[in-house]
C-alpha cells in the first residue's frame, strides 16, 4: 500500500485537515494507496507554490532543456516501480504501464528539445524605422488536470510542454491513481527543476469538483489543461470561460475503423484487436467502431472473433492472461449493460461473456443499430461494435454520425482512395493502414467535435502556453499627426 503525500513548494504535505482518503484495487479490493484529501486551502497553497514562475521563466532555454533530460532518465530508471504501483491502482497490465513510462520520458526529452525552439518573428510595417516583433512568452502557472487511464503518459503530457516553454505547473491528480501522478512530481523535483515548478494537489472523489473549480478560479493560474470525459471537459470549460481562462481539452471517443472493400484483412483485424481491446479499451483513442464494406464484412468479423478468443482478461499478474481488468466494477457493469441493450435490440454477441467483477472480456458487438445504445455513447471498454455499409461514402457518413472526432483509420490497399476518404472523415487524428491508438511525443495531437479542442504534442503546444506579445522599438524620428 503506498502512502502518498503532496507536492507543495518542494515539500511533502499531507492535506492540512489532515483527512485521506483510499484507492482500492478493482480487483482484491485491498487498499492501493493513501492520498491526502486536499482542502480548497491546499488548492490555494499548491497555487501560490508555484510563484516560482519568475526564476524558472528566466532560466536559460539549454539550462531548463538540461534539468527536462534529467527528468526523462530519472522516469526511465523508475520504470519498474511506475508499473508496480499502477497494477496496483487500476490493475492495467505491466506492458501497458511499460508503455506509459516510455512515452512519458520521450515526452519529456521531446519538451526539453522544443526549450530553444519557441521563437517569434519579425513583422512588417508600415511605420518609418521602425522593428515589429512578434514574441511568444511564457504566461505563468498552468493548471494540468490528467485522468487515470493512461496514467503515466497523460500526467506527464499535462506538464512537459508547459515546463519547457517557462511555466510552472500544479496537477490535479487522478482520484483513481494518486500515487502513480504524485510519482511524476517527484521525478520532476528530484531532477532539480526546483521548488514550486511542479506541484502535486491529490483530493477525495467527492471533493473534485470544488477542488477544480477553485484552482481554475485562482488569479495566479493562466492557462488550463484537461485529459478526461466530455461530460466533465464541458464542466472545465465552463469554468475556464468565466474567468476568461484559454483551456486545452482532450476529451472522450468513439474511434471508427473504415474497413473498405479492398482491404487487408488480416491487417486490419490486428489493428482493430489492438485497438479495441488493449487496456481494456480504456483508451480515448480506442477503436469503439468497425464501420465494414458488406462484401468484407462477413469475413473481418470471423477473424475478428477468432482473435478475441486469443485474447484473456484476468488479474494483470495472473498467469496466462493477456488483458488485465477494468477500472472499477462499476465500469464493467455499465459497459456490460450497454452489451445487453444491444442484444436486447437484435445485435449479434460475439465472445465476452460472464462478467467477473472488474473483469471483462473482448466483446465483439454486430449488426449494430440506432436504436441500440452503444451506436452512440462511448462505452471504454473492451467491447466493439461493426456496421456494415454499401460504399465509401456510406462509411464515412457512418464516421462521422457522432458527437466524437478525436481519432479514425481507413484500411485500403489503394492509398489514394484511402486518403480521400480519410480527408472526409471528422476527427483530429486519423490513420490509414494502422490502429486508431498511436502517439508519439512530437505529434499535434486532439480532437474536433465533443472530443475537444486545442493540441498536445511539441510544436504544435507552444502557442497554448505562451503568450504572443507584438514589440515595437522605435529607431529613429516618428511623426505624429498632432
Amino acid at each position: 500500500m503506498n502512502e502518498v503525500t503532496m507536492l507543495i513548494g518542494g515539500k511533502d504535505c499531507p492535506a492540512s485537515s489532515g483527512a485521506t482518503f483510499e484507492r482500492t484495487n478493482p480487483v482484491t479490493g485491498g487498499v492501493a494507496s493513501r492520498a491526502p484529501a486536499a482542502t480548497l486551502a491546499d488548492a490555494d497553497a499548491a497555487v501560490e507554490a508555484a510563484a516560482a514562475f519568475p526564476a524558472w521563466s528566466a532560466l536559460r532555454p539549454t539550462e531548463r532543456r538540461a534539468r527536462l533530460l534529467k527528468a526523462a532518465d530519472l522516469m526511465d530508471a523508475r520504470a519498474g516501480a511506475f508499473i508496480e504501483c499502477g497494477m496496483a491502482e487500476t490493475c492495467a497490465m505491466a506492458n501497458w504501464y511499460g508503455f506509459n513510462v516510455h512515452l512519458a520520458a520521450n515526452m519529456l526529452r521531446e519538451a526539453a528539445a522544443m526549450t530553444t525552439q519557441i521563437d517569434g518573428s519579425v513583422i512588417p510595417t508600415d511605420t518609418p524605422d521602425n522593428l515589429a516583433l512578434a514574441v511568444r512568452q511564457p504566461c505563468g502557472v498552468v493548471l494540468g488536470i490528467a485522468p487515470w487511464n493512461a496514467p503515466v503518459i497523460l500526467g506527464t503530457r499535462a506538464l512537459a510542454m508547459p515546463l519547457a516553454c517557462g511555466n510552472t505547473v500544479v496537477l490535479k491528480a487522478s482520484e483513481a491513481c494518486p500515487a502513480v501522478h504524485r510519482m511524476i512530481g517527484s521525478v520532476l523535483h528530484d531532477a532539480g527543476l526546483g521548488d514550486g515548478v511542479v506541484n502535486v494537489v491529490t483530493n477525495a472523489p467527492a471533493d473534485a469538483p470544488a477542488i477544480v473549480e477553485r484552482l481554475i478560479a485562482h488569479p495566479a493560474v493562466r492557462r488550463v489543461n484537461f485529459t478526461g470525459s466530455t461530460h466533465v471537459g464541458r464542466i472545465i470549460a465552463m469554468h475556464a470561460a468565466k474567468h476568461l481562462k484559454p483551456a486545452l481539452l482532450e476529451l472522450g471517443g468513439k474511434a471508427p475503423v473504415l474497413v473498405l472493400d479492398d482491404a487487408d484483412l488480416d491487417a486490419a483485424v490486428e489493428a482493430i484487436a489492438f485497438g479495441a481491446f488493449f487496456n481494456q479499451g480504456q483508451i480515448c483513442m480506442s477503436t469503439e467502431r468497425v464501420i465494414a464494406h458488406r462484401s468484407v464484412a462477413d469475413a473481418l468479423v470471423g477473424k475478428l472473433a477468432d482473435k478475441g478468443r486469443q485474447l484473456v482478461a484476468d488479474a494483470p499478474n495472473a498467469r496466462g492472461a493477456v488483458l488485465g481488468a477494468m477500472v472499477s466494477e462499476a465500469a464493467a457493469r455499465r459497459a456490460t449493460a450497454l452489451v445487453d441493450d444491444a442484444r436486447g435490440h437484435g445485435a449479434t454477441i460475439l465472445g465476452g461473456g460472464a462478467l467477473s467483477g472488474a473483469i471483462m472480456q473482448p466483446t465483439i458487438v454486430d449488426h449494430v443499430s440506432l436504436a441500440m445504445k452503444l451506436y452512440a455513447e462511448e462505452s471504454f471498454a473492451p467491447v466493439v461494435t461493426v456496421l456494415r455499409v454499401d460504399s465509401d461514402d456510406e462509411a464515412v457518413q457512418v464516421a462521422n454520425d457522432s458527437e466524437f472526432g478525436l481519432s479514425a483509420a481507413v484500411f485500403s490497399r489503394d492509398i489514394a482512395r484511402a486518403m480521400n476518404v480519410a480527408k472526409r472523415v471528422e476527427s483530429g487524428i486519423c490513420y490509414i493502414n494502422g490502429p486508431t491508438v498511436h502517439d508519439e511525443a512530437q505529434m499535434p495531437f486532439g480532437g474536433v467535435k465533443g472530443s475537444g479542442y486545442g493540441r498536445f504534442g511539441s510544436k504544435a503546444s507552444i502557442a497554448e502556453f505562451t503568450d504572443l506579445r507584438w514589440i515595437t522599438i522605435q529607431t529613429g524620428p516618428r511623426h505624429y499627426p498632432i
